[in-house]
């Protein structure tokens, strides 16, 4: 009979079965998956459809006859009493995979088409890792994985770490129990775990690495020797299930359908899932999917799928099984998250603060239900640590409305498979995978530079910077990139910077989509005819913005200091460079060249040497030194003197806070008056804070000022240390 399967097809079933087999040795053993699930899913479609093609071809090392998985040489093994059986997978996403499933059923149950629907268990199908808990006479005694669903790995120590499940249980549980549900990690926990392993690397721990995601974090945690590992991740549970129970007739429960199970299961301390719930026909079903689907990325855990079972246990057991999998269950999917392709370049976007961010141009993929040609690269931190480089295959990830990011590359498989083996150096590495290995990925050419970022802005071609500790690079021409225009302006008229009335985001939208507005001094040559004719914009209210930009002439230099948007200037910092330098051609210069060094800039109360670095950067950009031009000559000014004596501000080197409401004072007044002889008024209380200025309903900044002893002071003790007049 195998002389009629063409060679063509055998081999392709031979390459399939070695893929499939080196992916579930990385996914359940290792757990360090190379593909999506989505792909793995792709392949066995594939075999399934050849071997039910080819009945010869079907081997009983194939993964069609198998659950997956085997057990580390480290761990106990135990026997399953009842196997750990998966089930299908209806990868129809639509309606139609609902019903497709409930003809199945009906079919095998010899049902009427008049016969009344069938009723069924719809549940989440969660992204973690199986687990059978043992228990006899009321005590946890084992828990074990899946394994091969035969036979699987003793984890108990590590399991019984997991505060959600419980050790013993009531009286009326039967003699032996067995419980089946998933370990998982919550969204939240995990994001929690992978910045602290984020630390931990910064910290130049070695052998320490960020998790691809929850489930690899979880199974990590249960699959470990040290239950001290696990104690430390904050591991989930959800029960779903059971395996052996002592009979009825000695004692055991009697359960009518698979949701009465479940509620005994939770009334005995297992955590059930709340949207659990008894469908009655295709259609609830169908309804439960789309519900979940449309909520799926505000659940606190990752899913997948949802799984329909036929709720009577007696229908269960007429049923049976086919080959691995049960005939009255299945697991209907969603649009996969995470997908495969060829990364063909790398572009840079620059956004509207100005950051750089490097992203992927891929070969077009359909992950996250839509269609993702670019996706994210985060920083070139980020992408080093990946190893990425053009021409890589490399993993997809798209959850709902989240950017779609690269979650890392997909290394030669057989490279993969040979350091499994014990090859610890490249040579033997080399020679256990070779050439004909199927399950390689064609090599990485050795020719492909490292991505570096561009030294000048994509967009501008002001020069690209990177602070000392940051990850990101950003743009310097803020005033003149064409990508930060939007924010650029906003700041500007906001009420803390010049202030201009009645230009609000939805107008600097119309302005600068139109073209009207390209930098900020195409703001004072803007008329009435080119305001009104703007959606929404009627001729009082173009008239009023006009008002409000030629009221906004008239300015003082901290606040257009302020309003440049230079990077750390702030409020104060734009008061005190206005106090130190009096004049703003003193901090700019007459040229580049003549501006104030950072050394100078560094005697400026409070400027440390990345606000200093900063601000030198800024004011040596030849465009953002022509835009400030182009604002002095429409008009805006501002009244300049002398520097202040820095002896002269009684007040130097002091911090104040101000909390409650002051009798006469708004503390806004306070403030101002404060700086201006030269305080620094800080938001919260500290070591460092020397006075807390109190009014009535002071809250908590006065209790902790008075558990540190900070001097607290009302508003006439302020007054008293400020220079008369």
């Amino acid at each position: 009979m195998t002389d009629t399967v063409p060679a063509a097809v055998a081999q392709e079933a031979a390459e399939l079965r070695s893929s499939l087999n080196h992916h579930a040795h990385q996914y359940y053993v290792l757990d360090a998956p190379q593909i999506p699930d989505a792909e793995y899913d792709r392949l066995f479609r594939r075999l399934s459809e050849l071997e039910e093609a080819h009945p010869a071809l079907r081997t009983p090392d194939s993964p069609t006859q198998r659950v997956g998985g085997a057990v580390l040489p480290f761990f106990a093994k135990v026997r399953h009493r009842v196997p750990m059986l998966s089930i299908r997978t209806e990868t129809d996403i639509e309606a139609t995979g609902a019903e497709a499933f409930d003809v199945r059923v009906r079919r095998e149950l010899g049902l009427a088409a008049d016969a009344p629907p069938v009723e069924y268990v719809a549940e989440l199908k969660f992204d973690g890792l199986a687990i059978n808990l043992r228990y006899e006479d009321g005590t946890l005694v084992q828990a074990a994985t899946r394994g091969d669903g035969e036979v699987g790995e003793d984890v108990t120590q590590n399991i019984r770490t997991i505060g959600q499940i419980p050790l013993t249980l009531p009286k009326d549980a039967p003699p032996v129990l067995e419980v089946r549900g998933e370990v998982y990690m919550k969204r939240a926990d995990f994001d929690r775990l992978n910045e602290r392993q984020r630390q931990k690397i910064e910290a130049g721990q070695k052998n320490e690495k960020t998790y691809v995601n929850p489930r690899n974090a979880a199974a990590g945690a249960v699959r470990q020797l040290d239950p001290a590992i696990a104690r430390q991740r904050p591991l989930s549970f959800f029960a779903y299930g059971w395996g052996e129970v002592t009979p009825v007739e000695q004692g055991g429960p009697d359960f009518g359908t698979q949701y009465q199970a479940l509620l005994t299961l939770r009334s005995w301390g297992f955590p059930v899932s709340d949207r659990t719930q008894v469908c009655s026909g295709p259609q609830e079903l169908a309804e439960f999917h789309r519900q979940v689907g449309a909520l799926r990325d505000q659940l606190p855990f990752d899913i997948d799928g949802v799984v329909y079972k036929v709720n009577s246990l007696t229908l269960q057991r007429q049923m049976g099984f086919v080959s691995r999998e049960p005939r009255w269950a299945v697991a209907h999917k969603y649009p996969a998250q995470e997908q495969m392709t060829r990364m063909l370049g790398i572009d840079v976007q620059v956004g509207r603060t100005g950051k750089l961010t490097p992203v992927a141009r891929l070969d077009p993929v359909f992950v996250g239900g839509t269609t993702v040609s670019n996706a994210t690269l985060h920083n070139l931190f980020e992408l080093r640590r990946k190893e990425l480089r053009v021409g890589d295959m490399v993993v997809i990830r798209r959850a709902g409305d989240v950017i779609p990011e690269v979650v890392g590359r997909v290394p030669p498989a057989g490279v993969a498979v040979a350091r499994a083996e014990g090859a610890d150096s490249e040579a033997a590495i080399d020679q256990a995978v070779g050439e004909g290995d199927s399950r390689r990925l064609p090599p990485r050419d050795p020719y492909v530079p490292n991505f570096r970022m561009p030294r000048q802005c994509p967009i501008c071609g002001s020069a690209v910077v990177r602070e000392k500790g940051e990850v990101n690079h950003r743009c310097s021409g803020g005033l003149f990139c064409g990508a930060q225009r939007k924010q650029a302006i906003l700041h500007y008229a906001q009420r803390r910077a010049v202030d201009i009335e009645g230009l609000g985001e939805k107008l600097v939208d119309q302005l600068v989509d139109a073209g009207i507005v390209k930098t900020l001094p195409d703001l004072y040559r803007i008329g009435l005819t080119a305001l009104a004719a703007l959606d929404r914009m009627a001729d009082k209210s173009a008239q009023n913005v006009l008002e409000g930009l030629e009221a906004s002439k008239t300015t003082t230099l901290p606040r257009f200091l302020y309003g440049l948007g230079i990077r750390h200037v702030g409020e104060t910092t734009a008061k005190d460079l206005a106090r130190h330098f009096g004049r703003l051609d003193a901090i700019m210069g007459e040229t580049p060249e003549s501006a104030a060094t950072v050394d100078q800039l560094l005697e400026v109360n409070d400027v440390g040497p990345i606000v200093a670095e900063a601000i030198h950067t800024f004011f040596a950009q030849p465009h953002n030194r022509e835009v400030i031009e182009q604002l002095r000559a429409c008009g805006v000014h501002w009244p300049e003197g002398d520097p202040a004596p820095r002896a002269a501000l009684p007040l130097a080197g002091k911090t104040f806070v101000i909390t409650g409401t002051l009798p006469t004072l708004s503390r806004e007044d306070a403030k101002e008056r404060l700086e201006a002889a030269g305080a620094k008024v800080a938001g919260s209380v500290s070591k460092k804070t020397h006075y807390v200025v109190a009014g009535e309903a002071a809250g908590s900044k006065l209790d902790k000022a008075r558990e540190l002893g900070v001097e607290v002071l009302d508003e006439a003790g302020m007054l008293a240390l400020l220079p008369a007049g």
